[in-house]
């Protein structure tokens, strides 16, 4: 009965020239897509959302991994939901910011998705696998310089912030090296205890921490403002005279570009709200995660303003 007065009012709106009510929210289900396969840390951050979200609703949250492209694949299925507030992406903002400078991408970074909330600012952690002969910083560069190209830095793909890490600490610091790029955080942590490669930038979270405190990993390089409090000898990498590779992966939540403000107003409410429990907090903050929430607006000026520092860096004379 609701469904046909909802129908009927619509229908008489139409008919008089008026705006048609807006459609309820929240949807029977909400679906979470998220960039980066099970496994790492936005995976588990991502679940502990959506049981956030299921309680504090009433409604089930859904979370699908959709991986790959540098997180580009996930953004380019929520621009093609439905702008109804039923569909969100879990993502790093570089799908907007780098990418977009890298090449042509399926959807408009500024049209056709639309920043909701921003969730975490999280450092990334350079570390030496079994593979690589040296334990430290400027160890790593002696061999690097020394077999130019046959050092190999897997990341979680091209275009994320860990790629733009190495890119930038390469160039400043005049070595070359591959670049093993894969889809997550998951399947690089297993290939990287493995000695497939020498070098993984991944971000700073509980699983490759664990394994530096085990000493199957060496940790070489952090980003960020300071040393991280559970890696205090390791420093950053503006500490070794790369400040311009120092950044830091920025995760947020987007919607549909068609989403209708009011609507966008409300699932930043609610996932504000969302950000605020006790447990989800604790989750975010014991990798030594920065907890963002704030406005849209707020996050469409962070976006705005990676996307310049990416632009301007990458219009640097080479």
């Amino acid at each position: 009965m609701k469904t046909r007065r909802r129908l009927v009012a619509g229908a008489l709106a139409v008919a008089l020239g008026v705006p048609a009510p807006a459609a309820a929210w929240p949807p029977a289900r909400l679906r979470l897509l998220v960039a980066y396969p099970v496994g790492g840390l936005s995976s588990e951050v991502a679940r502990a959302l959506a049981e956030v979200l299921t309680r504090q609703l009433g409604v089930p949250v859904i979370v699908e991994h959709r991986p790959g492209a540098g997180g580009t694949l996930a953004i380019d299925a929520v621009a093609r939901a439905a702008a109804d507030g039923g569909t969100l992406a879990f993502s790093a903002i570089t799908p907007l910011t780098l990418a977009p400078l890298l090449g042509p991408l399926p959807y408009d970074p500024q049209s056709d998705v639309q920043p909701v909330i921003g969730v975490m600012a999280t450092p990334v952690l350079v570390v030496g696998t079994p593979a690589l002969a040296a334990g430290d910083w400027p160890g790593m560069l002696a061999l690097a310089r020394q077999r130019p190209g046959a050092l190999r830095w897997a990341t979680s793909g091209i275009g994320t912030t860990g790629h733009l890490v190495l890119e930038r600490a390469a160039a400043a610091a005049g070595v070359a090296v591959t670049h093993v790029p894969y889809k997550g955080g998951g399947q690089q942590i297993t290939d990287a205890l493995g000695g497939q490669f020498e070098l993984l930038s991944t971000n700073l979270a509980p699983v490759p921490l664990r394994h530096v405190r085990d000493g199957r990993l060496r940790a070489l390089a952090v980003t960020g403002a300071g040393r991280h409090p559970a890696l205090p000898e390791v420093p950053t990498l503006a500490e070794q005279g790369l400040a311009v590779a120092n950044l830091v992966s920025t995760f947020a939540l987007f919607a549909p570009g068609a989403t209708p403000p009011a609507l966008v107003q409300r699932l930043n409410r609610a996932l504000d709200a969302a950000l605020g429990d006790a447990a989800l907090r604790r989750l975010l903050q014991q990798a030594d995660n920065e907890v963002l929430g704030g406005s849209a607006q707020a996050l469409a000026q962070r976006i705005e303003g990676e996307r310049a520092m990416h632009r301007s860096w990458l219009a640097r004379p080479r």
